[in-house]
């Protein structure tokens, strides 16, 4: 990949969490579990290195985190999820990855290529096992603001006005949104339908993966078709099928 506005950012993967709700699955924290032979956390980082991205940090105090291809920082302040946007890593362009995400190369182009005035949310609606939106990325250029409504949230969670304090929070005050309504106005680059999803519970993995089984073994039914329209126009079946259906 060409020199691009992508690498005027800094990668900052989110990966410092406690996985409370993770509860050690597998034996191993969520950003280590793989995929296909990869951990998500190495994945991300690959898929960044293969698109020209070189300035990219993973925050966590875990050795285990140390992933060829980027930096691993650990953070000063890291009590409340809202904590998890580094303070001190927010200047310059920064672009916010969470590190238990699995995301698909149109994914991570995706984000690459959105453009942001001040902040840019990019978040995901259609989920395999989920029916709620996630934010899967924050791209930051205007860091003051960015650092700004991050007090006002947590100032917000501290005084109990509110019970959370995640990324959608930031959103709802930079967008001008009562923190207390979930409530999506515009302002996010929405994601296709594709594999990319987060994973917070066990049961989340384990439903995406078995999705993701029926879903390639139906695919894999096509096959017959796909070969015959290969042979007779000269295009994959099945990437055009997986265009037409944004995967």
């Amino acid at each position: 990949m060409a020199a691009s506005k992508a690498n005027e950012y800094k990668y900052v993967i989110m990966a410092d969490g406690n996985g409370t709700r993770w509860n050690n699955y597998q034996n191993v924290p969520k950003h280590l579990i793989k995929i296909d032979g990869e951990t998500i956390l190495a994945r991300t980082v690959r898929l960044l290195n293969e698109n020209g991205i070189t300035d990219i940090i993973i925050t966590s105090h875990d050795p285990r985190y140390d992933v060829e291809g980027a930096i691993r920082y650990e953070p000063l302040n890291n009590i409340y999820e809202i904590d998890r946007f580094t303070d001190e890593l927010i200047e310059g362009q920064t672009c916010f990855l969470y590190g238990d995400v699995y995301y698909t190369e149109k994914a991570i182009k995706k984000i690459l290529k959105t453009k942001s005035k001040d902040v840019a949310f990019i978040g995901k609606k259609a989920k395999i096992h989920k029916d709620w939106p996630e934010i899967i990325a924050v791209k930051v250029k205007n860091c003051e603001m960015f650092k700004n409504h991050i007090r006002i949230v947590r100032e917000a969670y501290l005084s109990r006005k509110i019970n959370r304090c995640i990324g959608w929070e930031v959103y709802k005050s930079i967008n001008h949104i009562p923190l207390e309504k979930f409530d999506v106005k515009g302002g996010v680059v929405w994601i296709g339908k594709d594999e990319t999803t987060d994973f917070d519970f066990p049961e989340e993995l384990d439903d995406w993966l078995i999705n993701r089984y029926k879903y390639r073994k139906t695919l894999k039914s096509f096959d017959p078709i796909f070969n015959f329209f290969h042979r007779i126009t000269g295009i994959s079946g099945i990437a055009l099928f997986m265009a037409a259906f944004h995967f």
